[in-house]
């Protein structure tokens, strides 16, 4: 009996297998990314409203693992922006506008199909319209990019490729800049009646990217020259009358 009750001893316990050493900075950067990936997907469905403390209860932790590894909401905002908005800016696209070797209907339409590709997205869309609704700045500063590395340029090209005069000679106007941006805003209002309204958009748009540059450079065809030529008379005009003075 005292064999067969150290043989079962020895079943029960079984040497200990040694434990691989514990990697704490990967295991701390996993977890940073699970509740930075739950976050975006809890601001886009309640938006920038909903509180930290709801996520924690969500995500089954405690509200304290959060600010373990953002400070604050604020931070954890801040990471969002980083993480959805400025890694799927493509640093090619203020390079590819300016690139004269290709027709500008090339370059706008190249450029709107990839930009569709990559920002026509349930949780980008919706957390850009929380943000312009909110005190979060990511609708300021992403606009900000957009209208540095494509609006202006694309201003300053179109007229270039109507043979118009240069900004240096006459600057560019607010007009201007605003048809760009109605160019701008048709397409992305695509993305807002699918993801904010959530009413039917066509499948494919390639075609509707296409006919949405098409029509608005032969829109500026007949508009461009007498836009800048009034600006220019304006310039004109102001500076005589600073002469006169």
């Amino acid at each position: 009996m005292a064999k067969n009750a150290a043989k079962s001893a020895t079943k029960k316990a079984p040497p200990k297998k040694r434990q691989p050493p514990r990697r704490h900075n990967l295991r701390a950067a996993e977890r940073e990314q699970v509740i930075l990936d739950e976050a975006i997907r809890f601001f886009a469905e309640r938006g920038f409203e909903g509180q930290t403390r709801e996520l924690a209860k969500r995500m089954g932790i405690t509200h304290a693992t959060i600010y373990r590894h953002f400070p604050s909401k604020e931070a954890l905002v801040e990471r969002v922006y980083e993480h959805i908005y400025l890694s799927r800016w493509n640093p090619d696209w203020g390079p590819l506008i300016r690139d004269r070797r290709r027709s500008l209907e090339a370059r706008l339409t190249q450029f709107y199909l990839e930009y569709v590709e990559r920002v026509f997205d349930y949780n980008w869309v919706r957390i850009f319209v929380s943000s312009g609704l909110k005190s979060f700045d990511i609708t300021k500063r992403y606009l900000a990019i957009v209208r540095r590395e494509v609006v202006e340029p694309a201003c300053r090209e179109l007229r270039y490729d109507l043979n118009l005069p240069g900004v240096d000679t006459v600057p560019l106007s607010e007009r201007e800049l605003e048809m760009f941006w109605g160019l701008h805003g048709r397409i992305f209002y695509l993305a807002i009646r699918r993801f904010v309204y959530d009413t039917p958009t066509p499948a494919h748009l390639d075609d509707i990217v296409r006919d949405a540059v098409t029509g608005f450079l032969n829109g500026s065809k007949d508009l461009m020259p007498a836009l800048v030529a009034d600006i220019a008379a304006a310039k004109s005009a102001a500076r005589k009358s600073a002469g006169a003075q």
